[in-house]
């Protein structure tokens, strides 16, 4: 699929169950950049390839009835895109340690992929991934051992 919509995207990556390494995967999670004016083209792509839902500007889901399978697509931006491919990655568990850490200290992390932001609503990490762990005080990582 990557390569399917990879002409239209800046930026793609696997996201999800398949990037943390789990050897069962109820969907296919994937998080992309797309190119400047591709939005249209983009659309009608994931309506040529199954039934597609949109949910927002933001997220659409392509359910694939071939091959049974469901494929949610986040769309991000420069600015969203780590934090976005951290939140997208999961595990849950994991989202909701971070969150409850950023929680504690007064602060929030948005899954909308804005960003890791103190209380006074200034966004403080989230150019990387390794920018909102650090910023909890935890040591990065890697996807696989994220649960």
């Amino acid at each position: 699929m990557k390569e399917t919509l990879a002409p239209y995207c800046d930026r793609i990556e696997t996201a999800g169950s398949i990037r943390r390494r789990k050897s069962i995967v109820n969907d296919i999670d994937l998080v992309i950049i797309e190119k400047p004016d591709a939005a249209l083209q983009l659309t009608a792509l994931f309506f040529s390839l199954g039934v597609v839902k949109i949910n927002g500007p933001d997220i659409k889901r392509v359910y694939l009835p071939n091959d049974n399978i469901t494929i949610d697509i986040y769309i991000a931006t420069p600015a969203t895109w780590a934090t976005l491919l951290l939140i997208r990655t999961g595990s849950r568990e994991n989202n909701i340690r971070l969150c409850s850490l950023a929680r504690r200290k007064g602060w929030y992390l948005k899954a909308s992929g804005d960003g890791l932001f103190d209380g006074a609503g200034n966004r403080i990490a989230g150019d990387t991934e390794q920018s909102i762990y650090e910023a909890l005080g935890l040591p990065y990582q890697q996807p696989h051992e994220r649960g």
